[in-house]
């Protein structure tokens, strides 16, 4: 398969009556600056019959006025904080063409050939990126780049189906509310938890972080991004598993986690003493009191970080690994967010940290990172042709960094996009699929 680029261009807003000032700012939050400094892609596939791209374009155009952030670019306002510029100097959009068929180019899966799907993400000025690549057979898939710094994956899906809707001549529901002041801390601080060693890590500190493999030299090895598709008949069976003996059960989010958990731990054959985490995303909005409403774009994440000896992770049951995953997650609430919200906000506590958020790593080994979009409604986009019938992540071969995915089957399955090493990933091939 060959994808060929015909056309390039920037895109921006488009407003009814006067366009706003494009001289604004908007700071970024705390939770905006202790992310991932990066920018993330997502491919979707739709079936034909597609709205052409004139018609998409329109709808992003549209949508880009009530979404201004991402028409803008990053830098520093007046008072030198890192901001949002609302300039309106656009997004990028790609045409291109595949010169097959897309059923000659499925399955679609975790490697290379997805990166041919959406712009590159290095050395990007414009904060999104989309590209519409058109097949044969009529099927279409759109790519697309968003940095994180602007939003989570919360806020990027609503942006999404509003997308949609806009193409569609449908009014945008719901609104974004898009004040990033809200996080007001305490006078005087109230700092109940560490997070100069979870949320941030020191400077001088940074390049000693990085995890070493044990016993083995990977240098010339590469990482194999694989897919495994769990059943909904065996996810059920693993809530069992997990939760017997317990009056509530487990979710099936922390069943699978501590399953994976386990499962990767000992296919990469980690020594009993070591100790291996979990980083897992939390979404503050249901979690901060008052609540936050689910309309709020920007950041909102936190992580939760259970942990355990391998040689405990191993020997004891699946619920107890569940329970960890349960118990670190349950921890970030309310007052843990309100102590981050006082910690972060001290521009001299945090003058010589960075955050511990880190895409650009190729290796997490013994620890893993989870990144759930199982509550994103990705497969509510909707152009004027339907809904997508394919939804993943582009390829990032980082070994360690766990997606989770409905799966487009749409029966409650599961699809893990599991990157290891491929010695390793022998082994878990073998045992990620043993209830034992």
């Amino acid at each position: 398969m060959k994808v060929r680029k015909e056309s390039s261009r920037i895109v921006k807003p488009s407003y009814e009556g006067q366009p706003p000032s494009t001289t604004q700012s908007i700071p970024l939050s705390v939770f905006d600056k202790v992310t991932y400094d990066t920018h993330i892609a997502v491919v979707y596939a739709f079936k034909p019959p597609t709205p052409p791209n004139t018609t998409i374009q329109t709808g992003l155009q549209k949508v880009l006025a009530v979404y201004r952030q991402w028409a803008g670019r990053l830098g520093t306002d007046d008072n030198g904080r890192p901001a949002i510029l609302l300039n309106d100097e656009g997004v990028r959009f790609v045409d291109a063409s595949a010169d097959c068929t897309l059923d000659q180019a499925m399955p679609l899966k975790p490697s290379m050939t997805l990166l041919s799907f959406h712009p590159t993400l290095k050395g990007v000025d414009e904060l999104v990126q989309v590209q519409i690549t058109r097949f044969a057979c009529g099927s279409m898939v759109l790519g697309f780049t968003a940095h994180h710094l602007i939003a989570d994956g919360h806020s990027t899906s609503n942006f999404l189906i509003a997308w949609g809707q806009a193409s569609r001549g449908l009014d945008m529901s719901p609104l974004p509310i898009h004040d990033r002041t809200i996080f007001i801390p305490h006078d005087p601080p109230h700092v109940k938890f560490e997070h100069e060693r979870i949320e941030f890590m020191s400077k001088k500190l940074i390049k000693e972080h990085p995890y070493p493999y044990p016993n083995t030299d990977y240098s010339s090895d590469g990482v194999i991004v694989h897919k495994v598709h769990f059943t909904l008949e065996f996810l059920t069976k693993l809530k069992a598993k997990a939760s017997a003996g317990r009056n509530r059960p487990y979710s099936t989010f922390e069943s699978l986690i501590a399953h994976l958990w386990r499962a990767i731990t000992q296919a990469r054959g980690l020594k009993g003493f070591e100790t291996t985490h979990v980083r897992i995303s939390v979404n503050g909005r249901a979690r901060l009191s008052p609540r936050v409403p689910n309309e709020y774009f920007g950041n909102l994440v936190l992580w939760a970080f259970p942990r355990a000896k391998v040689k405990e992770l191993l020997q004891e049951s699946l619920r107890y690994a569940a329970n960890l995953i349960h118990d670190a997650v349950s921890k970030v609430n309310d007052d843990y967010f309100k102590s981050f919200i006082d910690f972060a906000s001290n521009e001299e506590a945090v003058k010589d940290l960075v955050p511990t958020a880190d895409m650009c790593k190729s290796m997490l080994c013994p620890n893993l990172e989870v990144d759930s979009w199982l509550r994103f409604p990705f497969y509510d986009l909707d152009f004027g042709g339907g809904s997508p019938y394919i939804f993943m992540p582009s390829y990032f071969p980082v070994e360690g960094m766990l997606f989770l995915l409905p799966s487009f089957i749409g029966d409650g399955s599961i699809d893990a996009i599991v990157p290891l090493f491929e010695q390793d990933l022998v082994t878990f091939k073998k045992i990620c699929y043993s209830l034992d």
